[in-house]
């Protein structure tokens, strides 16, 4: 999937995937994709709670077992 942003978020924990990806979508423009790469377990909700607080959409989310990836449009 293209994405016009990767953030790094593989060994923390909640909620710093969701302030580091937070910090990275105010950097983007409306429409752009913001790519998060974790490895908690915890941030495919976390990552659809956001998406439901903020207004950003939560277009895919994916994982490996160990890796969980997950793709924002910005508002």
């Amino acid at each position: 999937m293209a994405f016009d942003l990767e953030v790094d978020a593989k060994g923390l924990k909640c909620p710093l995937p969701i302030l580091r990806a937070k910090k990275a979508l105010s950097n983007l423009v409306s429409g752009q994709v913001l790519k998060v790469v974790c490895t908690d377990k915890g941030s495919v909700r976390d990552f659809q709670a956001f998406a439901k607080q903020t207004g950003n959409e939560l277009i895919a989310q994916a994982d490996d077992g160990e890796v969980f990836v997950h793709y924002l449009k910005r508002r």
